[in-house]
């Protein structure tokens, strides 16, 4: 089963319109390039009851269903929370990328990782830019989120994408066909800020400082009353 994700990418005048059919979704899970933010984010996940993973950067295999862009999503009760990353999209023979969130159920995570990830929908912005446009500065990248909880919006995550390892060595890991046509991939996260937390709404940003653009997202959760 496939979903379709539509986006805006600049260019010329209004820009282009795509509309990708996403065949496979795959997360990128404990993806960082510094083996001590890996460990950061491991510890962090660990006091939340979530198992050590076997290797690391893991690849989960969800339903491409799961992709949203919508500007709310349902979740069950109030212990899932987000996650700004970078995805990338392969679009025919061009690759694009923009930002989502990995959101998780972090009660479910503690039973299994997979399974977590697979309960909740992982939201992704309506633009994209061109991956070639970025590919030379990409570690200058900044990605940024924010959450609301009980009406009080703090910052959440913030950082360059240079502590993650790059999409070239993702992609590569994968195996010798890379990322496939019709493909969408999460290239995993940073440490959140005062650690993990969830709330009422989302916010998810990935600057180019050197392109002078952003890319955001914003999305409210609606939590699901959980029968006895």
């Amino acid at each position: 089963m496939s979903s379709r994700l539509s986006f805006t990418v600049p260019g010329d005048g209004a820009g282009l319109r795509i509309d990708v059919a996403v065949d496979t979704l795959i997360i990128a899970g404990w993806a960082g390039r510094d083996r001590h933010a890996v460990e950061h984010h491991i510890a962090e996940l660990a006091a939340l009851g979530v198992r050590r993973p076997s290797t690391t950067p893991c690849f989960y295999r969800l339903a491409p269903a799961l992709l949203a862009q919508d500007d709310a999503i349902d979740v069950v009760g109030e212990t899932s929370s987000g996650e700004a990353e970078c995805v990338l999209v392969r679009h025919g023979d061009e690759l694009f990328v923009s930002v989502g969130s990995d959101h998780t159920d972090r009660e479910v995570e503690a039973y299994g990782v997979t399974v977590s990830k697979q309960v909740c929908a992982k939201p992704v912005a309506r633009e994209a830019w061109r991956f070639a446009d970025v590919a030379a500065h990409w570690d200058q990248l900044e990605l940024r989120s924010w959450v609301t909880r009980a009406g009080e919006r703090r910052l959440y995550q913030e950082g360059t994408v240079a502590g993650l390892l790059s999409p070239q060595e993702l992609m590569a890991k994968l195996g010798p066909d890379g990322l496939p046509a019709g493909a969408a991939m999460f290239c995993g996260t940073l440490a959140a800020i005062g650690g993990v937390a969830g709330g009422e709404q989302f916010e998810i940003e990935l600057h180019d400082p050197v392109l002078g653009r952003t890319i955001r997202h914003r999305y409210a959760t609606q939590a699901l009353a959980i029968a006895d």
